[in-house]
């Protein structure tokens, strides 16, 4: 009979299951809306703010992994440690957005060619305003806050795509729709801050210190910015790594591994918090459980692989007519390299849950590395994008698998003995 803490998690679970399927049903109308409307080559440009943008968020997701790793119910009567999180949360904000204008000179002609400075500022804005979401997304989840959770996440998605919604009504400017990217981050604070405050307030602590709290998440970040390279920052790279290519060509693989692997790869991003709380309460179980969840996912993939190559083209073609047209077995292959990274975002908690980050680190780190010479082979802009995106997350899983195998078979010994 499930326990009264076993049915919260559930119902945090099912919460959380349902504020990430209204962000992934509002970003898939993005994802068809713009393209639709400025097309593929314009697209190119607009997916790379866009990916730069949530690659630089995918690493200070770093931020939110620790502070709900560190973050318990309170157990005392002080605010010391919320006060902690709120003065880090502030400073890194402003260290984020002066970071990004001040290397700006260094490569805004580069990434953006066109439009350079005007898409720094919506560039830094948004990723200093999802510092202080990140906070606040993290303290929520250490304490099981999962009403909260499910605005914070569902606000923001909205917010998200009725500004870009609005925005292609009247204006198809890249700078316009870059501000609508950034801006719901800095909304959301505005319009959740009173009721998130109240779901915080003396109800949290941080069970290491600040000190300690800040080298833990040096080293997510590090992790973080590895897994947003090869996810939310896969577009960005992928431009940088097809200079000379037709953009039509570069807009329409952008767009196919963004339809096609955001099914399970969003689900399991979002899900990443929630998996930290549920594996850091099973102890010697984790391993069990995580092959378990890398199975169903894999099963899961293989059924979603073979409806993408039956069914693809012709919904492509449905979405997008006049538009370049993506054969069946290259949508089946993004499909499956999707379950490959949901497996890493399946070891990557069950590591933080138990304090590995060294572990966590290395794995995310080769496997963006891995992904990025890929990227630098001399082949075809297929062959490379597709070899990229199954090289990649294998490395890592060789890295994550390996040490919980080893870990799992120890402590069967051990109880054993």
């Amino acid at each position: 009979m499930p326990t009264p803490l076993n049915k919260k998690k559930l119902s945090g679970f099912t919460q959380l299951l349902l504020a990430t399927a209204i962000a992934g049903v509002a970003g898939y109308v993005i994802t068809w809306l713009v393209p639709r409307q400025v097309g593929f080559s314009a697209y190119a440009s607009f997916a790379i703010f866009w990916s730069l943008l949530f690659f630089i968020v995918s690493a200070l997701s770093g931020i939110q992994q620790e502070v709900t790793r560190a973050t318990r119910p309170r157990t005392d009567q002080t605010l010391r440690a919320r006060h902690q999180s709120v003065a880090f949360g502030a400073g890194t904000a402003v260290i984020t957005f002066a970071v990004i204008v001040a290397t700006a000179p260094a490569w805004v002609n580069t990434v953006f060619p066109i439009n350079s400075w005007q898409l720094v500022w919506p560039l830094a804005a948004g990723a200093a305003s999802y510092v202080l979401v990140a906070v606040l997304g993290g303290s929520l989840y250490g304490v099981s806050q999962w009403s909260a959770l499910f605005w914070l996440i569902c606000v923001e998605a909205t917010l998200r795509f009725v500004a870009i919604a609005v925005a292609l009504i009247f204006t198809s400017d890249i700078v316009a729709l870059a501000w609508t990217i950034a801006a719901p981050y800095t909304l959301t604070l505005l319009v959740l801050w009173p009721r998130m405050t109240r779901s915080l307030a003396g109800k949290s602590e941080l069970d290491v210190s600040l000190y300690r709290l800040c080298g833990n998440i040096s080293r997510t970040i590090v992790a973080a910015a590895s897994m947003g390279l090869m996810v939310s920052g896969f577009p960005f790279v992928l431009g940088l790594a097809s200079v000379g290519e037709p953009a039509a060509l570069l807009g329409l693989l952008i767009l196919a591994v963004t339809l096609t692997r955001a099914p399970l790869i969003v689900v399991m991003m979002a899900l990443q918090s929630y998996l930290i709380i549920h594996f850091r309460d099973l102890g010697d179980a984790v391993g069990a459980r995580v092959f378990k969840i890398i199975g169903l996912l894999g099963a899961l993939a293989v059924a979603l692989a073979l409806v993408g190559w039956w069914l693809g083209p012709v919904v492509f073609e449905f979405l997008f007519p006049g538009e370049l047209v993506p054969e069946g077995w290259l949508l089946a292959v993004l499909v499956a390299s999707s379950a490959l990274m949901g497996a890493l975002c399946v070891t990557s908690p069950a590591l933080l849950a138990s304090s590995r980050h060294t572990v966590y680190s290395v794995g995310w780190l080769l496997a963006a590395a891995t992904t990025v010479v890929c990227l630098l082979l001399p082949l075809d802009l297929v062959a490379k994008t597709v070899l990229s995106l199954l090289a990649g997350p294998i490395s890592g899983l060789l890295v994550h698998g390996s040490y919980l195998a080893i870990a799992r078979r120890q402590s069967g010994v051990l109880s054993q003995s």
